[in-house]
């Protein structure tokens, strides 16, 4: 499985970049895969899109301990209930130790298990974002106001799953990417009249074919697209695994 990914700040971010990824190994044929995108309109947004794929990185080496050590991995469907439940709990206790306000904790999150051994997958939306496989888009839109994650760190996480319609279980893929809502940013700043239609940039970074050698497919593409002047004017953040 070949696995590309970019992370890049958008042109109207001038400081930070509020998005962040991860990409982390569970077992010989397991994979967690997650992209952040931090609220811009909430408070120091950069905090929480790192701090969601740093909880997420560490829930991922001790479930690959656990895996490794009790030699038994489970499916990617219960996997995925309980990275968000260990998350969710971490996030509490954080907020609690640092004194965080809910503002401070204001994230969407594109979360993935996957299995490259039969190539199934399972992934939840919470926010907003774009996921493709195999060429057919999966668009997540919430018109601006993404029901985030730490709105709802005061309810029961059991109550709060079962409320979750923004999944998708995977039977088989041969091609997966999830991208934060950036991908619907690109602008032509210099010339309105030659900028590119949305569905030609997801076909560029979603859709068209890798090279076998092109370990920076993702972030080729963004220079070759800057080159023609479409610019991601909002922070972008891209995982794509082709088998």
């Amino acid at each position: 499985m070949k696995i590309y990914s970019t992370l890049q700040r958008g042109e109207f971010h001038t400081h930070y970049c509020e998005d962040f990824l991860i990409n982390e190994e569970l077992s010989n044929n397991q994979r967690l895969i997650a992209v952040m995108d931090g609220c811009s309109t909430g408070k120091e947004a950069v905090f929480s899109s790192i701090l969601f794929g740093k909880i997420l990185r560490n829930i991922a080496k001790k479930i690959g301990y656990k895996f490794f050590v009790e030699k038994e991995v489970t499916g990617p469907k219960l996997t995925l209930e309980n990275v968000l439940k260990e998350l969710f709990d971490e996030l509490k206790i954080i907020r609690n130790k640092l004194d965080l306000e809910f503002n401070e904790l204001l994230s969407t999150l594109i979360l993935g298990i996957v299995n490259s051994n039969n190539a199934k997958a399972e992934i939840i939306v919470v926010g907003d974002g774009l996921v493709c496989v195999d060429g057919k888009e999966y668009h997540f839109e919430q018109e601006d106001k993404p029901d985030y994650l730490g709105y709802h760190l005061n309810e029961d996480f059991n109550f709060w799953f079962e409320q979750q319609k923004q999944r998708i279980s995977i039977e088989m893929f041969h091609d997966l990417s999830i991208s934060t809502d950036g991908i619907y940013s690109f602008k032509n700043l210099k010339n309105k009249e030659n900028q590119k239609e949305e569905s030609e940039i997801i076909q560029i970074l979603l859709k068209d074919i890798p090279e076998a050698s092109a370990t920076n497919f993702l972030d080729r593409k963004l220079i070759e697209l800057s080159k023609e002047n479409q610019i991601p004017t909002d922070d972008i953040a891209i995982l794509r695994l082709v088998i």
